[in-house]
């Protein structure tokens, strides 16, 4: 899988502890920064990744910041996208299954190393229901601006 990864300084360090944990799975990650702890303004870092993901060069993507709810906002912000903000391991596993999520975001200073780590591969492997959850989508991505 081709997964697109971005943060801001206050999501670095899950951001490099993720990036590496998905390539030992052998995922492709796509890492559009940033580059260190420096401070920087999340929505450089937190579009790409989305951006990536609506326009189908990424299977999914991963947005990391302080609380995850800026960093959220700005992805969904993007047409296409249904970013969840996952905060333990329930959260992540219904954004996947009943919300179709092709984006997560992760809060690095309210969520722990160990429960984002959790939280990734349930990212990746839950699968969407469908079912009663498809008209609720579509009513969802129809209140998308264009």
């Amino acid at each position: 899988m081709k997964i697109a990864i971005g943060s801001d300084h206050a999501g670095f360090t899950y951001k490099e502890r993720i990036k590496e944990y998905l390539k030992n799975l052998g995922h492709e990650v796509i890492d559009c920064g940033t580059g260190s702890p420096e401070p920087v303004d999340y929505p450089d870092y937190v579009r790409p990744p989305a951006v990536l993901v609506a326009e189908g060069k990424a299977d999914r993507g991963i947005v990391l910041g302080g609380s995850g709810n800026g960093e959220a906002m700005v992805a969904n912000k993007v047409r296409g996208v249904r970013c969840a903000y996952c905060f333990n391991e329930e959260s992540t596993r219904l954004g996947r299954a009943h919300n179709d999520a092709n984006v997560i975001s992760i809060g690095e200073r309210l969520v722990s190393e160990e429960t984002a780590l959790k939280i990734v591969p349930i990212f990746l492997e839950t699968p969407f229901e469908g079912g009663r959850h498809i008209q609720r989508i579509r009513k969802m991505m129809a209140g998308e601006l264009k």
